[in-house]
């Protein structure tokens, strides 16, 4: 959790706050992709796409 209060503290003093959706994005598709290797979850996430 110390990477994601750095993160903050950056973006906070350098006013990137516009990066904020992008790597929120980029965390939910990485979920995606993980929850979709081989569970019971991935028809479901297919379908979606």
């Amino acid at each position: 959790m110390d990477f994601v209060r750095e993160l903050w503290a950056f973006m906070k003093v350098r006013k990137k706050f516009w990066l904020l959706p992008v790597i929120v994005m980029m965390a939910v598709f990485g979920g995606l992709v993980v929850l979709s290797q081989g569970s019971a979850v991935a028809p479901f996430i297919y379908t979606i796409f």
